[in-house]
């Protein structure tokens, strides 16, 4: 019993070693980690593409921070919320992060965030886009910084019923993006004056979109509202296609798609989907000079998923050198105090929720003949300003903000 007991003990002291070991290896450094799908249905959507931008974001700020070095680790979550949880807690207890950014998937987003908050380190989410995050599940070290499924139900949904297209069904990807992206712009659809007819709901990474557009087809709607994002945005349009959904009369809103998703669908499939994005390569010459730097590394350009990590990066290393610490509760300050002003955005401000308001951008997917270059995608239609797009924080449903 006495050599058990003492071995116990040795195991607990040289665990408390580790630890501490752990614990002065991060004070010397800002360790950021950036979590995602990197080999499933949004790899292209952030993917390496977002460490590739978080890497530069790095590079730009110097590669240190308060003299400290600047470390990048990353993981892939597979869109699974409890391997997400694990990593985050590992990170953030054992390893040393200090920030995540990026968590792509809405289940994964809103549970780091609450392990974010337990342990009161920051996160930055840039990949998810449930309005939850900022609303009803905000926290106060967690931020967003991609546009959510409010902003884009107003600025997709809301365009759209005004030109006569004010009927609508869903066809909505099963979990929590899913369900918030269709209520949000179901909600901005009645609100204008436009009927939501019906839905139908589909597990994440379906093969098969058959029985899912033919009940759309069946419902006479104007409009086929796609509540998804990557590969399975670009199976559901390539499918359409092959049903004759716009042939027969109705259009498809693409209400999560990004440059990636249109690269892989190709002008000639994409041609006419109107969607909205914050950050297009080709709207100034301050995105396209971040977009060239990225293609040079990449061989793409960045999609807004990917740029708004890069922002994100960046303003967290400015809040961080700001506070002229790593305190968390010091850099959330300096987060909501400080503009944003980058290649994403050169006019963000962030909100007492963490809710990043920059402005929006409604796009038409060119013909393949008018496209003059590769990655020539997008017309531009509106611009959507931030205060439009988002609530304020005190009518967003933000504990924090009462």
């Amino acid at each position: 019993m006495k050599t058990s007991a003492k071995s116990i003990l040795l195991v607990v002291a040289a665990i408390a070693a580790g630890r501490l070991l752990m614990a002065e290896a991060s004070a010397e450094s800002v360790k950021i980690g950036v979590l995602n799908d990197q080999s499933g249905v949004y790899a292209d959507y952030g993917g390496k593409g977002s460490i590739e931008a978080a890497k530069m974001a790095i590079e730009d700020f110097g590669g240190s921070v308060l003299g400290q070095k600047i470390e990048l680790v990353t993981a892939d979550h597979q869109n699974k919320p409890d391997l997400a949880g694990n990593i985050a807690r590992r990170w953030y207890d054992a390893e040393g992060v200090d920030m995540i950014t990026d968590l792509t998937t809405s289940s994964v987003a809103l549970a780091v965030q609450q392990i974010a908050a337990d342990r009161k380190k920051i996160d930055i989410v840039v990949g998810a886009a449930t309005s939850a995050l900022s609303n009803s599940a905000c926290t106060p070290y967690g931020f967003h910084w991609g546009r959510d499924t409010h902003a884009v139900a107003v600025s997709t949904g809301g365009a759209l019923v005004k030109t006569g297209a004010d009927s609508w069904f869903f066809i909505t990807v099963d979990y929590a993006f899913g369900y918030a992206l269709e209520k949000d712009t179901g909600d901005v659809i009645v609100a204008s004056g436009g009927k939501v007819l019906g839905h139908v709901l589909y597990p994440l990474n379906a093969p098969d979109f058959s029985s899912f557009l033919l009940q759309a087809q069946s419902s006479k709607a104007k409009i086929v509202g796609l509540a998804n994002a990557g590969t399975d945005a670009i199976n559901s349009i390539k499918q359409a296609a092959e049903f004759g959904i716009v042939a027969g009369g109705q259009r498809l809103a693409a209400l999560a798609l990004t440059a990636a998703e249109v690269h892989g669908l190709g002008l000639q499939a994409a041609q006419g989907l109107v969607l909205t994005e914050s950050y297009y390569w080709d709207l100034n010459d301050r995105t396209r000079e971040f977009g060239e730097r990225y293609y040079k590394r990449t061989g793409r350009m960045p999609n807004m998923i990917q740029a708004g990590t890069y922002s994100a990066t960046l303003q967290y290393l400015k809040a961080v050198e700001a506070a002229g610490t790593k305190d968390a509760d010091a850099v959330a300050n300096k987060l909501k105090a400080l503009p944003v002003d980058d290649a994403f955005t050169s006019h963000g401000r962030v909100q007492a929720n963490g809710r990043l308001v920059s402005d929006l951008y409604l796009f038409e997917v060119k013909k393949p003949s008018e496209s003059k270059r590769d990655w020539d995608y997008y017309k531009l239609l509106a611009t959507v300003p931030g205060d439009t797009a988002y609530p304020t924080a005190a009518n967003s449903g933000c504990p924090l903000t009462k």
